[in-house]
């Protein structure tokens, strides 16, 4: 980058720009950009807020107090949308990982033999009651990849489960009170719940969906409009921190421990840092190292907005009742997700940038998704709930 950029006619309109975050792993890119300095190579200054919960965190982005946001990328469609909030413009401004979330039973349900899938829909066949599960947000990429499983086993979580929303900090604790049979949640809150004993892993979200979209840099869409030349350094800054983080081992270790800091996620680096290497521990006996790990980076191709990345997540709102009607979800996935301005960043930053839309991915299932027929896509499950259903 040369001066001439941050001096001349693209100076970055905002300075300062408020970005909030939850303590997540999944934020270590936005947090390695502001402790490496990497924002103000770009002319700005990241302000990062810590939130205690995605409602609080999807308000203050609407109402203006943050700028820009570490979101669930499902929730930025369910504001767009107005799902459970007034309808309000969004942007996508990139993907900030891949992967890395995971599905987490009660250690009860473990010692009575229920450790995956299979076991878990033939528990809850011969059961009494209704099992209850808990994810973040109920447009969010939890709710969404733990709906998705679910049904991959034969269970309509609308009509057969019991489903709570829960924020991520306190899945482990709820757990081991009793509160629940299960979660999904981002890291490192399925390791906590491993570590202390409340819980086993019986999936890992990359097993629903190989390098699925995680949490997107989201900011309302007049923000983006008003201030392109600041998204512009903010995307470049956050690009470069994420290759950074997935350039080395090293690099992981002591984002883990920057990470571990009681001003962003606030726990033990011990925690942290195996599920960011992609070292899995299910609490059952079972280690492994993930082929399909936590990514910030992966040659830029985990960051980049693709369309059809957008369109699945209102194809599950559609899926579960939480959209109304059926869209035209590449029209509105284009317009949310700014290509063009990532391109832009991307080139700034020296990333290389896909040259489709869109990717096609293959789920736990046996479905591909590649966005070219999002209608029949959402038609060809079995197990959907097109009645609306509120939140």
């Amino acid at each position: 980058m040369t001066g001439a950029w941050v001096a001349g006619s693209d100076r970055p309109e905002k300075k300062v720009i408020k970005v909030g975050f939850m303590p997540l792993t999944d934020c270590a890119s936005l947090v390695m950009a502001s402790v490496l300095g990497l924002d103000e190579k770009y002319g700005i200054k990241l302000e990062l807020s810590r939130q205690h919960s995605w409602s609080g965190m999807r308000d203050r982005v609407i109402n203006g107090e943050l700028d820009a946001a570490h979101a669930l990328y499902g929730l930025l469609y369910g504001v767009e949308m107005g799902i459970g909030c007034a309808a309000t413009p969004m942007a996508v401004l990139m993907g900030l990982s891949r992967n890395g979330q995971a599905i987490t039973l009660s250690r009860a349900l473990a010692q009575a033999g229920v450790t995956d899938l299979d076991a878990l829909s033939s528990a809850m066949r011969g059961s009494g009651r209704r099992f209850t599960f808990a994810h973040t947000f109920p447009t969010g990429n939890h709710a969404m990849l733990l709906y998705y499983w679910l049904a991959a086993g034969g269970i309509d979580p609308v009509r057969d489960a019991q489903i709570v929303t829960v924020p991520p900090s306190q899945m482990a604790a709820n757990l081991a009170a009793g509160h629940m049979d299960g979660f999904c949640v981002g890291e490192p809150w399925n390791g906590r719940a491993v570590l202390d004993g409340s819980g086993v892993t019986v999936a890992t979200s990359q097993d629903v969906w190989p390098d699925h979209p995680g949490k997107a840099l989201g900011a309302r869409a007049d923000f983006a409009d008003a201030n392109p030349h600041a998204c512009r350094a903010l995307i470049a800054a956050v690009l470069e921190a994420g290759r950074w983080i997935d350039a080395s081992g090293e690099h992981r270790e002591a984002a883990a421990e920057v990470l571990s800091s009681p001003a962003y996620v606030n726990a033990d680096r011990a925690i942290i840092a195996p599920r960011l290497h992609g070292r899995y521990d299910n609490g059952m006996g079972l280690r492994w190292v993930d082929p399909h790990p936590l990514r910030f980076h992966q040659d830029g191709d985990a960051n980049f907005p693709y369309v059809s990345d957008g369109m699945w997540f209102m194809t599950q709102h559609r899926r579960w009742g939480l959209l109304r009607e059926d869209v035209d979800y590449q029209a509105v996935a284009g317009r949310v997700n700014r290509v063009g301005l990532y391109r832009e960043a991307a080139l700034l930053a020296g990333v290389s940038a896909p040259y489709g839309l869109t990717r096609s991915s293959i789920l736990i299932d046996g479905k591909t998704w590649d966005g070219k027929d999002a209608d029949a896509y959402i038609s060809s499950f079995a197990i959907r709930n097109r009645a609306l259903i509120k939140i």
